[in-house]
């Protein structure tokens, strides 16, 4: 397959899925190398921004997908007005927060840093699909572990986990006595 049949068959591929997919995957369906796809993918995230079109390409750890540009986002989310707010309250982004942080992380540990329970929380994020489950604690009851999904990434336009601003610092003042 000649370069530019390759390029079109790449981004025809990102288009007709319409989720992230990894380099692996594409690799094998345009045989080519994992490497070869990454560059492809990266030279066409360029054309599309240097053309200022309608779509991009977002990275997501080895994964690509195809997305509208940043900013057709309104437009777009006025005709896809959902029935449900896009807004989390902020007790699911807590919930969020700490799963993103601390992942993966059981119920319990997000009941017990919050101080409250979080199964709604949790059941709201688990339905945006913002978190999933990954496995079970080895622990007696074996409770599920949660860590954050793609659909996060991308929700918050990180690349990868490791695009997550630094925790802060304890604050001045939090823990000392009041003075005098």
């Amino acid at each position: 397959m000649e370069r530019r049949e390759q390029d079109s068959a790449l981004e025809a591929i990102l288009f007709a899925l319409g989720e992230p997919v990894e380099e692996e995957r594409l690799a094998q369906a345009l045989a080519c190398t994992p490497q070869e796809v990454r560059e492809a993918c990266q030279a066409l995230a360029r054309r599309y921004e240097t053309e200022q079109a309608g779509l991009r390409l977002l990275r997501m750890e080895s994964r690509w997908q195809m997305v509208s540009a940043p900013q057709y986002g309104e437009v777009i989310q006025t005709l896809l007005a959902r029935g449900k707010a896009d807004k989390l309250s902020p007790a699911a982004l807590e919930t969020l927060a700490l799963v993103a942080y601390f992942q993966p992380v059981t119920r319990v540990y997000l009941d017990q840093a919050r101080g409250v329970d979080c199964s709604h929380s949790l059941a709201l994020l688990l339905d945006r699909e913002l978190v999933a489950p990954c496995g079970h604690l080895d622990a007696p009851g074996r409770p599920i572990l949660y860590k954050t999904t793609p659909a996060f990434l991308r929700a918050f336009g990180l690349e990868d986990l490791e695009d997550l601003p630094p925790l802060p610092e304890e604050a001045p003042g939090e823990g000392e006595g009041e003075g005098p």
